[in-house]
């Protein structure tokens, strides 16, 4: 007889039971049982011998009896707890999680239509929180009045798609907008490490765009006035310009004083140019009011910080797996849900519950239940990974 369908007659414990506490099918755990048929790939074979482990332990088997078993029977030896692994910090745990491609088997496994990861094609698809509403409102009316505001956000947190967002919309509508961004390519916040973005070539970025084929004045002082003179007339003939720097917590802090004599610019009670940062945290703390150097700027910008969907999550998932032309419940349960929040919230001591994360970490649960023949995404699974 086999040994691990010996112990659980031993502790009488069903196959069912224990399909149940690994999230599998019963007939998936009747081949492990039975005929000692495991999964093939690695990670799965990881997952059923850790948590069969730990099954039996935890209803009386030894923990020697339970390795043995399992090592017979697989030719691998239970992991032992890693115990650095729980005193890592959630956020440096989820930096050593790479980026996860959603596999075809797993597509297949739960018949998805498209990947629910996968970037949104349209403002139709954005996932809208109340923050992210006002964000998009805020967008719309620098695009229209002028102003100037920093979006701030954690990497995967969303900035990018509420760009994409607002430029789509002026796209779409019609919009007198005339879209402005200086390529970003190498730009560091010193000359050591990479490119300076300076005022030069925000200039130079604004003459290309709204008055392309014009010479560039070679003259500080005559380009300036060739810019404020060039933004003055296409405003005059019904545009609005709107200058978006994407990776701006790379700009230097003199760029960052600059900016605001751009904003300055005017004819009469009309703003000629509406300014946008996106940007990782280091903009925030570069845009402190407690830090004299931008204290000018500070004073006139709008910073907004994306947070993390702590209150969102199930109807953000939702939303996603819609998308994909399935609902929620036949893809995760409950336990699933509240999983992830645990293991992307330190159990409540801070959030990283931020879209690219929670996007890795789902993928590589679809893809491990998928090679399980797992018919949900479960809480253990979700840890697993």
């Amino acid at each position: 007889m086999l040994k691990l369908k010996k112990l659980l007659q031993d502790i009488n414990e069903s196959q069912a039971e224990l399909a149940r506490h690994l999230g599998l099918s019963p007939a998936a755990v009747a081949q492990m049982v039975n005929h000692g048929q495991f999964p093939r790939k690695s990670a799965g074979m990881k997952y059923v011998i850790e948590n069969t482990s730990a099954f039996l332990v935890a209803r009386g088997v030894a923990q020697h009896d339970a390795d043995q078993a399992l090592e017979e029977e697989t030719g691998l030896v239970p992991a032992a707890p890693d115990r650095n692994k729980n005193d890592q910090s959630v956020e440096d745990q989820l930096m050593l999680l790479r980026k996860q491609q959603l596999t075809p088997a797993a597509k297949r496994h739960f018949t998805l239509g498209r990947n629910p990861f996968d970037e949104v094609r349209s403002s139709e698809e954005v996932f809208l929180t109340g923050e992210s509403r006002y964000v998009r409102e805020a967008l719309r009316q620098t695009a229209r009045h002028g102003g100037f505001m920093a979006v701030v956000g954690e990497s995967g947190a969303g900035k990018s798609t509420l760009r994409r967002d607002v430029i789509e919309w002026i796209s779409r509508d019609n919009q007198p907008v005339i879209v402005i961004e200086p390529y970003v390519l190498g730009m560091e916040d010193n000359d050591i490490k990479g490119k300076t973005l300076k005022a030069a070539h925000i200039a130079e970025a604004i003459m290309a765009t709204v008055a392309p084929g014009t010479a560039a004045k070679r003259s500080p002082e005559a380009r300036f006035r060739q810019v404020h003179n060039t933004l003055r007339e296409s405003h005059r003939a019904g545009n609005r310009h709107l200058l978006i720097i994407e990776e701006a917590h790379g700009l230097p802090v003199p760029t960052l004083k600059h900016l605001k004599r751009f904003f300055e610019l005017e004819d009469g009670f009309n703003k000629l140019l509406g300014i946008v940062l996106i940007g990782q945290s280091e903009l925030a703390q570069k845009l402190d009011e407690r830090n004299p150097a931008v204290r000018e700027v500070v004073q006139r910008c709008e910073v907004v910080q994306l947070q993390p969907l702590d209150l969102e999550l199930e109807g953000y998932l939702t939303h996603r797996f819609k998308l994909a032309g399935k609902a929620l419940a036949e893809v995760m349960d409950d336990s699933a849900i509240n999983a992830l929040r645990t293991k992307l919230t330190g159990s409540g001591n801070f959030s990283v519950l931020y879209p690219l994360a929670i996007h890795n970490v789902l993928t590589a649960a679809l893809n491990l239940a998928a090679e399980l023949g797992a018919p949900l995404v479960t809480g253990p699974l979700v840890m697993e990974v």
